[in-house]
This record gives structure tokens, sequence and C-alpha cells, in this order.
């Protein structure tokens, strides 16, 4: 990113409490920190917004806290009252807000990168376990009564030592999930748009791959960790899921978006697929039901960030951003538009 050449990076300091409007609830310590500081609304029902909530909250507030379930375009962003400073967003990505949109607009926009790094990174090993010895289906069969006792031949899966982990998208998430997964013997590969330093492909036994396609034909499990494309569209399409390899593994914990649920379900009722782990899906909240019923599928609802931890470090940085501004001083988590 730029540096920013057309706002100043120390706003004027508020003289009162600014009107913050929350628009999911936060963790009750959170909530309590907002109160004593600000002049703060919150969501009582933790439903999300409807567009014209949005709005009107956008032209009632001077610091909106918007989280992933928020989409702030340009229109929205356009019919911002003149009071709105700051979308201060709790968590780490802002795919949902046209930051460019709002930086014409002057209104300054925060997010809270990497809080949610290792609780992400956690998940996807653990998803990639899961779905590589068939634990999920090991459990529905337990659940379900269907188990007859051990036997030699049966709920096998495979194990990791050897197999191939392509990674696309090598930030935070990435890194750190190829940390623990060199522990488990897995083969690191990897797609980024830029390619990361030697020192630190060597630190993480890290190879690059410039070529996406070459990355999805190579490996054994495919992990997700990049944002949405800009205009909506599958970073796997019916295209590229049919390079993967027969057998092969897809793990996605960044956005639902990235993957074409036709094609992969496609995939997966032809077999050539050997699993799937979501942690996000297209429709979210919405499940497409034909995913469940595959047993080499394993779905979870947007967990990757779910600890109270987790949700607690955000939230603190939501409040340190929102001082900052308030106070006139440089916001410590700036996000600024692409280049």
């Amino acid at each position: 990113m730029n540096a920013d050449t057309t706002q100043p990076n120390t706003p004027p300091p508020v003289a009162r409490k600014p009107r913050v409007i929350v628009t999911r609830r936060l963790l009750p310590a959170i909530e309590a920190r907002m109160q004593d500081l600000f002049d703060v609304q919150f969501n009582p029902d933790d439903k999300p917004l409807s567009r014209e909530e949005l709005a009107a909250a956008m032209d009632a507030c001077d610091v909106l806290v918007p989280t992933v379930t928020d989409r702030l375009d340009a229109a929205l962003i356009a019919s911002a009252g003149e009071r709105l400073k700051l979308i201060a967003q709790f968590g780490a990505g802002t795919d949902n807000i046209d930051v460019a949109a709002a930086h014409a607009r002057r209104i300054l926009v925060s997010n809270t990168p990497g809080v949610f790094t290792d609780d992400t990174a956690d998940l996807t090993l653990a998803l990639i376990i899961f779905v590589a010895r068939g634990f999920a289906e090991s459990a529905r069969v337990l659940g379900e009564g269907g188990w007859e006792g051990w036997s030699p031949t049966s709920l096998l899966g495979h194990n990791l030592v050897g197999k191939r982990l392509g990674i696309v998208g090598m930030g935070r998430i990435g890194q750190g999930v190829a940390r623990r997964a060199r522990a488990f013997g897995l083969e690191i590969a990897y797609h980024n748009r830029n390619r990361l330093p030697v020192e630190l492909e060597a630190e993480l036994a890290a190879h690059y791959q410039p070529e996406l396609d070459a990355l999805v034909a190579q490996s054994d499990i495919l992990t997700l960790h990049c944002p949405a494309l800009p205009g909506g569209e599958a970073l796997l399409d019916h295209r590229r899921l049919a390079l993967m390899k027969d057998g092969a593994l897809l793990i996605n914990t960044a956005r639902g978006q990235l993957v074409d649920e036709e094609a992969l379900i496609e995939s997966l009722r032809g077999g050539r697929l050997g699993g799937a782990g979501l942690d996000v899906f297209a429709g979210e909240p919405h499940l497409d039901p034909r995913l469940l019923a595959f047993p080499n599928v394993l779905v979870l609802p947007h967990l990757g960030s779910a600890t109270r931890e987790g949700r607690e470090a955000a939230g603190e940085r939501v409040i340190a951003n929102i001082r900052s501004w308030a106070d006139g001083h440089r916001l410590p988590d700036r996000v600024l538009p692409p280049t």
C-alpha cells in the first residue's frame, strides 16, 4: 500500500466522547470497556443489520464498528453522513468494505490484523487431519450405531507424512499453517502474489510455485488463505478443480466465494476429490445441504476466529484504534486502499 498523501495520518482530537455504533454483540468485557470510554450503541439482538439499518447507523455516529457480516460498498459509504469519520472493523479482513470509497470520503478505516492468526492456523490443521483421516465419517458411524468393532480394514484414512500441502496465500495465516504442517511431516509448497524472502522460505521449508495452476495440480492437500477476488468470482472454478489430483483434499478457511460450490459438489459426487474441509461457504449462514450428504466433507460454521482469547484481543484492538483517532493520534491499524 502506498503512503497516504491526501489525508492526515493524525486527525484532530475529539472534544467529546465519540458516538460509536457496533453492528454485532461483542464479549461482555469489551462492551463494558466501550461503555466506559465512548457514547456507544450496541446491537441488542445480534442479528446482522439490513442495508437500511447500516445506512441509518452510518448517518448517526462518529465511528462505525462493523464485522465481516456487514457489506459496506461504495454506494453505502457515499451516502454516509458527514459525521462518520472512522470505520473500525472488528476483524482482520476488509473485503466487506470499499476502502477506496471510504478514502475518497475522508473516512478512515482500521482493522484488527494478526489477532486470529494462530486460531485460524490451528483450525486449518485440524481440518486437514480430520478430513485426511476420515474422522467426521467415523464419528457419524459411531453416533448412528453402525460401528461393529475394530477391524484391520474399516474406517481407513490417510496419514500426512510425505504428502504435499499447497498453500494459496502466504500471509500470516498461511505461514502459521506451514509451521504447524512441518511438524506433521508435510512437504510445503505455496503460491503468493509476492515471493517470500529466501530466509523465511528456508525457515518454513516452503517451496515457491509461481503458477497457481501448477500448485493446484501438484498438491495432495490444497488450503486457501487469500482474500476474495475483487469481482467476487471463484478462484477455484470448474477448470481449476479439474486440475486437482484424484483423491486430493481441499481445505478452505478463508472466504467461501473462493470456491465454486457447484463445481466442488460435482467433483465430490464424481469421486475425484478425496474430501473437503470447509469453515466458510458461499451462502453463509445458509449451507447447501448437498455438502452435508458427503461422508468425506466436514463443514464448520465459520469458527476460524472463534476463541475467547482471539475475540477479546480483536475487541481491544478496535478500542485502541478508536481511542487513537479520538485523541488525534495515528491509527495503529489503519487500512489504505490497495495500489
